[in-house]
């Protein structure tokens, strides 16, 4: 059975409370990622995505300047590292995300995507499923 430890991706970009909107969207658009967490001594407080960023950012005319903690989502899903691909892709499902924090107890220690699932091939009939439920709830545009 493989766990959240062996797929996950562990070179994570992260941001302080000290940050701003700003500092994270730049790391963003330097590592091609949509999503930062936020860390304060190595344990994970919120996340900021691109969405965060459009939404709760610029479309509510904050400026760049605006402390991450404004807008980070509040709602914060994680993994546990010991937890199976399987329980994994469920959890995304359930909750329709396609990115999660990956903690040892309240300590970050990675990212996992349903990218991470689908370069791996390893889609069991959950991740699969994760992955097919996420995609036409978002309906993405590929360009």
């Amino acid at each position: 059975m493989q766990t959240v430890k062996d797929v996950m991706t562990t070179d994570i970009q992260f941001c302080t409370p000290l940050d701003n909107v700003y500092e994270v969207a730049l790391k963003m658009k330097e590592h091609n990622i949509g999503v930062v967490p936020i860390c304060e001594d190595g344990h994970i407080l919120g996340v900021i995505t691109d969405r965060d960023i459009a939404i709760r950012g610029v479309g509510s005319k904050r400026p760049g300047s605006t402390k991450v903690t404004d807008i980070m989502s509040e709602k914060l899903v994680k993994a546990s590292i010991d937890m199976s691909v399987d329980e994994v892709a469920e959890l995304m499902a359930e909750e329709q995300i396609r990115r999660l924090p990956v903690v040892d107890g309240t300590k970050l220690v990675g990212m996992i995507s349903l990218g991470d699932l689908a370069v791996r091939e390893i889609f069991s009939d959950n991740a699969a499923r994760a992955l097919s439920e996420i995609s036409e709830c978002h309906g993405e545009l590929h360009h």
